[in-house]
Order: structure tokens, then C-alpha cells, then sequence
């Protein structure tokens, strides 16, 4: 474990960097609900494929900025203008193959959203249950599950790209649809909670 003015927290690699820290301790794990916040973090999940997590905290900001803000609308809507004006963009990744994935996962977002909210579709997997995994040590987190391999296929089925079962896990993660803290951190009990009462909006 990593203690910070007397805080225990998950042992992930770089977790002493401010950045890093900050999201562990009010993002990680805590349940979210808004379909164009999980759209975002989706896209970005994608784009930290092969990557460190890091690099995508810290430039998200400017991903924000370079994406509208994750409209899904103006971004499916982006042409190769749009694609010129993202791959010179040093703010951000650019890799062309996962900017092309995002206009067609806006397209693919746009199109869910006819039938459902996007929040319904992502909860519905887990019956709008977070899972409350009892890991001790960060190393013990899997790297994928047979819910993120079951929604991984369920989104490519929709059209989305760019979303591996492992990339699935690490949103699920992130997005509070399990609680992977360690059981010694001092987030676990607080995640837990969080997802233990959580109400799904229009459910």
C-alpha cells in the first residue's frame, strides 16, 4: 500500500504523481451514470490502448477541448478536415486509426441512443448491480472478465470500435461498475457504498 498524509491507497504503478493520485482518490470506482460522461470515457479507454492511463489524464483536458467536449453529435458529424485538425493536434494522441474509431463510435452512440440511453445499455449487463470484488493485492485485478468479454462484444455489435474486452474492464473499473480497490484502501468501503446505493436514472 501507498500512504499519503495518512491515506491508504491502491498500490498502482506512479500513483505518488498528483494527477494520478487525484483520480484514484475521486474518480476511480465511483459509479457513473451520464451516458456522454461513460461515452467519454469510453473513447478515451480506447485511446489508452498501449498506452500508460497517465498520458490520457493528463491530456484530457485537451482531448476535451479537441473533441467538443465529447458531443457525440458534432463528433459524428467530423470529416477529414476535422481528422487534419486532430492528427496535428500534439495535445492529444494522434493516432489516426483510434480518432476514425471515434466518429464512428459517435455514430454507433448516436444510433443506440434512439432506443435507449447509453447509461441503460452499459448497466443493463450488470443488472445496474456493481460487483464488489474483495482483491488484496492490485496485482490480483484481472485483466478481463466474462462481463467486460459479454459487453465488449455487445458494443461491437452496436458499432463501436476500439473496445477490447480489456479496454471494456478498465472502463468497468473506472466507471464504478465493479470496485477493484484493494480491501485495505481507503477508497474500498467508500466505493462501496456509492455503488451499493446506487439508483440508475430512469430505472
Amino acid at each position: 500500500m501507498t500512504s499519503t498524509s495518512k491515506i491508504k491507497r491502491c498500490p498502482w504503478p506512479g500513483i505518488e504523481d498528483p494527477t494520478y493520485r487525484k483520480y484514484h482518490d475521486e474518480e476511480w470506482g465511483v459509479p457513473l451514470t451520464d451516458s456522454r460522461k461513460l461515452f467519454e470515457k469510453l473513447v478515451l479507454e480506447g485511446f489508452q490502448a498501449g498506452l500508460s492511463w497517465l498520458i490520457i489524464l493528463k491530456k484530457r483536458e485537451n482531448f476535451r477541448n479537441a473533441f467538443h467536449q465529447f458531443d457525440a453529435k458534432l463528433i459524428a458529424r467530423y470529416n477529414d478536415k476535422d481528422i487534419k485538425r486532430l492528427m496535428n493536434d500534439a495535445g492529444i494522441v494522434r493516432n489516426r486509426l483510434k480518432i476514425e474509431a471515434t466518429i464512428d463510435n459517435a455514430k454507433a452512440y448516436l444510433e443506440l441512443e434512439k432506443r435507449m440511453p447509453f447509461a441503460h445499455f452499459i448497466w443493463s449487463f450488470i443488472d445496474n448491480k456493481p460487483r464488489q470484488n474483495k482483491i488484496k493485492a492490485g496485482s490480483l485485478a484481472p485483466a478481463s472478465t466474462d462481463q467486460s468479454k459479454i459487453l465488449s462484444k455487445a458494443l461491437k455489435s452496436e458499432g463501436f470500435r476500439f473496445v477490447g474486452p480489456t479496454t471494456v474492464y478498465a472502463f468497468m473499473q473506472s466507471s464504478g461498475m465493479v470496485n477493484d480497490h484493494v480491501m485495505t484502501c481507503s477508497r474500498y468501503k467508500q466505493c462501496k457504498k456509492l455503488q451499493t446505493e446506487l439508483k440508475i436514472p430512469g430505472r
